[in-house]
């Protein structure tokens, strides 16, 4: 709280942005010899928008005010100066307390309606909208493959975080895009390994259906497939009689199915960027080795575990040699590599689409169900469908103008 004889002052600025604004302006406080309690400035679309709450003009803040309007007059911007009471100065600084999160609304484009709707829940459950950022590039208007991510940086009390984040939830079932909700908090800021299932995930298909195709087993192993995905089969039992079935398959199919399945798109500009911030990465996947191989050479992946499908006489066995990688098995070994990596959990990221991912989803500082099932996301804290999978990067708070060049 400030001294009895000193004055706060709420100084305002808007108008279109020139060069030298902000020094002009802040040049006339420090001749007052004032000091910063606040400061924060926005430009949207040429128009600057500029906020200072400063202390300590005293008995010379009417002479400041009328050197700020003769500074505006020039600079041909609008600023005012407005007294604020010390009592509401300390009830401002009182709500530090107060918990923050993150709103991000994730698609190919972002309606008006979809903002309002938003903004009616924040507001109604009494948290604050503090700042709000547009992490997307500019886009065109003629774009043919917009993308757009909004985010919300609010704060308010930590018992309505439950009740704030499932309303804002529904908003996916009304609008073509994904909401994402999570703490503003330092392990936001410092993730530091993102764990990958790989079919359907990383890759845009099941391998085992297309192995199963070449076998002419495609539609036995496409139902087991899906029953299983859909949580309804327990992973391992089901596994082991798809497997099965792919018994006498030529060996080079494997390299057939290598050349035809497609990343998913935005994984290589994901990954890409993940290791230019010097993020480690893992593929722990229910899938077979030697995709996961092929794949952490094409993209440079860290750490990899899957299953080893057996091989003799330059044909599949319809048998795995190695653990079964289960739901289980995920999270374990999502565990293990933080720890070898000396990363706690609050600073991974999973990211999976399957019932079988909902455990290493579960544990992850960030779970992130991916174009996933419906089982997966109703239980998965976080989900992306609209965008590709590099929109996990807006989640991080990356946004387009700091992907390096020739990625973004």
């Amino acid at each position: 709280m400030s001294v009895p004889d000193s004055r706060i002052l709420l100084i305002q600025v808007s108008g279109h942005d020139r060069l030298g604004l902000t020094h002009a302006l802040t040049q006339i406080l420090a001749q007052h010899q004032v000091r910063i309690l606040d400061i924060g400035q926005a430009l949207i679309h040429e128009s600057v928008a500029l906020g200072m709450l400063v202390e300590g003009c005293n008995s010379t803040c009417d002479r400041l005010r009328d050197e700020l309007a003769k500074a505006a007059q020039d600079l041909d911007v609008r600023v005012t100066a407005t007294p604020v009471n010390p009592a509401d100065y300390a009830a401002w600084v009182s709500h530090q307390v107060k918990q923050r999160y993150l709103v991000t609304l994730l698609g190919r484009t972002i309606p008006a309606a979809q903002v309002a709707a938003a903004s009616e829940i924040i507001t109604r459950h009494g948290w604050n909208i503090d700042r709000i950022e547009r992490l997307s590039s500019r886009m065109a208007l003629d774009c043919q493959t917009p993308r757009t991510c909004i985010e919300f940086g609010i704060s308010g009390l930590d018992k309505e975080e439950e009740a704030l984040r499932a309303e804002l939830m529904h908003l996916t079932e009304q609008f073509d895009s994904d909401v994402a909700f999570q703490h503003d908090n330092l392990f936001r800021r410092t993730r530091r390994l993102v764990a990958f299932d790989m079919d359907s995930t990383l890759i845009q298909a099941e391998v085992i259906d297309q192995l199963a195709r070449l076998a002419g087993v495609g539609d036995q192993v496409a139902k087991i497939t899906e029953s299983a995905m859909r949580g309804e089969l327990d992973f391992q039992q089901s596994f082991r009689k798809r497997v099965g079935l792919l018994k006498g398959l030529p060996a080079a199919s494997l390299d057939q199915v290598i050349q035809s399945i497609p990343l998913t798109d935005g994984a290589e500009r994901l990954i890409t960027t993940l290791r230019t911030l010097g993020y480690k990465t893992a593929i722990l996947s229910g899938g077979f080795t030697f995709f996961g191989r092929h794949l952490q050479s094409k993209l440079g992946i860290d750490h990899l575990h899957a299953n080893e499908l057996e091989i003799e006489d330059c044909q599949v066995t319809g048998r795995v040699i190695s653990e079964i990688v289960d739901g289980q098995a995920k999270a374990r070994y999502l565990r293990a590599i933080a720890e070898r990596e000396g990363i706690s959990l609050e600073q991974t990221i999973a990211v999976g689409d399957g019932a079988n991912d909902l455990p290493m989803l579960n544990i992850a500082g960030l779970g992130v169900a991916f174009r996933a099932k419906p089982i997966v996301r109703e239980s998965a804290r976080h989900s992306i469908s609209a965008l590709g999978l590099d929109g996990i990067l807006y989640l991080l708070g990356v946004p387009d103008r700091d992907i390096p060049i020739g990625l973004s």
